[in-house]
Parts: structure tokens; C-alpha cells; sequence
């Protein structure tokens, strides 16, 4: 087993990596692109890992299992649950930079979402990639050299990284996680290649079951009662997931910032606690705002491979589809449309999602609009 095991489908990127980590072709800054869970990041901590192994990643040694668990003193990675990556994270990250490594080797600092990344942020990361230190290497992660400055991507050697096979992702799925075939197969179709989802899919039946409610809303779109209900489910449902997620994290620094300030020994709240309170109320706010909008993203994906599916069925396309299991609903949706409608109807989920994440347009505004728009009525020339 090496560092790279974890990389579905990404031979070309892998041996271009692998080649650089051997001494070919090295360079001070890298920009993983690719789409949602096709890897970037663990591309990077993979390249990271296989730098600062002797053997170059063989996943095995000590500096192979700190970079993978994130232990590694060399190894910084920024993330964020938040809707941007601040200045104040990249400039604490530029500091670390200019250190020597506590190794023989690399200071490597990775940094997912660089699409989030603020102005100001950019600015600061700019100047340290244009002026980086002998010993130290920048790697970045986000969907598309679009979402990245010009100026910062100019600087970088890219790495492009492809949605992996349906047969890629089952593979994966049936060696790492145990599943059997029928899953493994399901999981991969669904997923559409992100590797996160397929795991999810995989391993957690409530995750399976708030698919397949998903999935299964075009078909019953036939009044505005249904489109409003359809709606209001999917914020629900969304809602429901992301404070799922969320909630534990939030007790659990709630819980830390009362044992920081003594609250719970004391049984009193100093003058500084309130506004830390208010800090990490917002910040968590922030937070589950960003969780909500990923689950809603995320079923609006499983709308558009719905519609999709409508399209192959409507011009006779051979293949299976991503939704099998509902392919009566499908047939359905294709007989009372066309693949032009369809098409159209992919497009109206795109704008709704670009209105809830570029325009901050309420999510239940935006959702009652879409689902409104994608029950076409009868005679209809839109």
C-alpha cells in the first residue's frame, strides 16, 4: 500500500506526481484542480506525504502516516467550514512558511478551497509564492483555474484531475470499505464519481434513504402544490442533515470556550467571555449556513442526474443510467417531455444554485422558484 492507493482514477495526475516527488520536473507551487470529489486535496497531502518520505510515498514509514493523519510538523494544511478563508489564516500560514522545515526536507503548506480565498487573502498569499523560501513549497486545491487570480495561478504548476469511472469508484469502494457489488455499484452510479459521497452512500443507509427521497421529486411535480411541497422537503431535509453534522462540533466548542474562561469552575463569566461567545456564535452560524447550502448543493446534483437520465432515455441512449433503480420514474419524465425541455430544466437548477451560492438568495426562495419552474404545464412553449 502506498500514499497513492487513496487517488480513484487519476493514473495520468498520479504518475506526473510521482514523477515530480522523484526529483522531475519540481516546483515551488502546484494548483490541484478538478471537480467536486474527484480528490484535489488528497492529491495534495498525497504529493505532501510522498515528499517527505525517503522512499517517495511508500506509505508505510513514519512521515507517511503523520502527513496522512495531518500530524506532520512540516506539513500545514488550511480548510475551512466557513464561507471564505480570511487574511489573518493565510498571513498566520505565510509566517509558518518562512520557517525552516523541522525535517530534512519540506515546509509544505497545502490550502483547500482556494476559490475561497478573499481578496485580501489572495494578496497576502501572492507575495509569499512569488518570494517563497528555498525549502518550502505551496500547494493549492480548487474546482477550476477559473476560481483562482490569475497572478496566483500563473505561478503555479497545475494538476488536473478527472471525474473517476463508475467501475473506478466500485473497485475502490468494494476493496476499502467491504461492501458488496449491488452497493458498491449503486454507490458509484449515485455518487457521479465523488469519491466523499460514494464512501457515504456506501457505509450509512439514512444517507442512502434521503437520496432516494430526492431522486424521486421530478416525478411527482404534476401540481404547484406538490412543486411547493417538493420545495419545503428538500430545505427540510437539508436543514435536518447539516445540524446533524454541525450540532456535536457546536456543543463541543461551546464546551471548550466555557473550560477555557473558567465558567464551568468559577460558576461566573468574566468580563471577555461574552464577546468570545459572540465570536464563535457567529462563527458557527457562518458555518451552518455553508453546511446547509453544501446538502442543498448537493440534492441539486441528484435533481440534475435525474433529468439527465430523462435525456439518455429520450434520445435512446444505451448504457445504464445513474438512477436505475427508479428508471419507471424516468421513462415516465421522458414520455411527458423532451430532451430539450430536460436540458432546460438542468438549466433552471443551475441558476437556482448560483443564486443560493453567488447571490446569497434565500435557500426556500430559491427552491420555490426552481420547482415551480421545472413543472412545465401542459402546452407549455418554455
Amino acid at each position: 500500500m502506498t500514499v497513492w492507493d487513496q487517488l480513484v482514477g487519476q493514473r495520468h495526475a498520479v504518475k506526473a506526481l510521482q514523477t515530480a516527488a522523484s526529483g522531475h520536473g519540481m516546483s515551488h507551487a502546484w494548483l490541484f484542480t478538478g471537480p467536486p470529489g474527484s480528490g484535489r486535496s488528497n492529491a495534495a497531502i498525497a504529493f505532501a506525504a510522498a515528499l517527505e518520505c525517503e522512499q517517495g510515498g511508500c506509505g508505510t514509514c513514519h512521515e507517511c502516516h503523520t502527513v496522512l493523519a495531518g500530524s506532520h510538523a512540516d506539513v500545514s494544511v488550511v480548510r475551512t467550514q466557513l464561507l471564505s478563508i480570511s487574511v489573518k489564516e493565510v498571513r498566520d500560514l505565510v509566517r509558518r512558511a518562512a520557517l525552516a522545515p523541522v525535517g530534512r526536507r519540506w515546509q509544505i503548506m497545502i490550502v483547500e478551497d482556494a476559490d475561497r480565498l478573499t481578496e485580501q487573502a489572495c494578496n497576502a498569499l501572492l507575495k509569499a509564492i512569488e518570494e517563497p523560501t528555498d525549502r518550502t513549497l505551496w500547494m493549492l486545491c480548487a474546482p477550476s483555474v477559473d476560481d483562482v487570480l490569475p497572478t496566483i495561478r500563473s505561478r503555479c504548476r497545475l494538476v488536473t484531475l478527472s471525474t473517476p469511472t463508475t467501475e473506478d469508484v466500485a473497485a475502490f469502494l468494494t476493496s476499502t470499505e467491504g461492501v458488496g457489488d449491488a452497493l458498491a455499484s449503486y454507490a458509484a452510479r449515485a455518487s457521479q464519481g465523488h469519491i466523499g459521497r460514494a464512501k457515504a452512500l456506501a457505509r450509512d443507509e439514512a444517507t442512502r434513504n434521503r437520496r432516494r427521497e430526492i431522486v424521486s421529486l421530478p416525478a411527482r411535480l404534476t401540481t404547484l402544490g406538490a412543486c411547493m411541497n417538493a420545495s419545503a422537503n428538500l430545505a427540510e431535509v437539508a436543514k435536518e442533515e447539516a445540524d446533524a453534522i454541525t450540532g456535536d462540533l457546536d456543543a463541543a466548542e461551546k464546551a471548550d470556550l466555557d473550560m477555557s474562561y473558567g465558567v464551568v469552575e468559577r460558576g461566573r463569566r468574566p468580563r471577555e467571555y461574552a464577546p468570545a461567545l459572540a465570536a464563535l456564535d457567529k462563527a458557527q452560524k457562518t458555518r451552518a449556513k455553508r453546511r446547509q447550502l453544501d446538502v442543498v448543493d448537493r440534492g441539486l446534483m441528484d435533481l440534475v442526474s435525474v433529468y439527465r437520465d430523462a435525456i439518455s432515455v429520450g434520445v435512446g441512449a444505451q448504457g445504464a443510467l445513474v438512477n436505475e433503480e427508479i428508471r419507471g420514474d424516468i421513462e415516465k419524465i421522458a414520455a411527458s417531455s423532451t430532451p430539450e425541455l430536460n436540458l432546460r430544466r438542468i438549466g433552471w437548477i443551475f441558476e437556482a444554485r448560483e443564486q443560493m451560492l453567488e447571490f446569497n438568495v434565500p435557500v426556500a426562495l430559491a427552491l420555490d422558484s426552481m420547482m415551480v419552474a421545472l413543472k412545465v404545464p401542459e402546452g407549455s412553449s418554455r
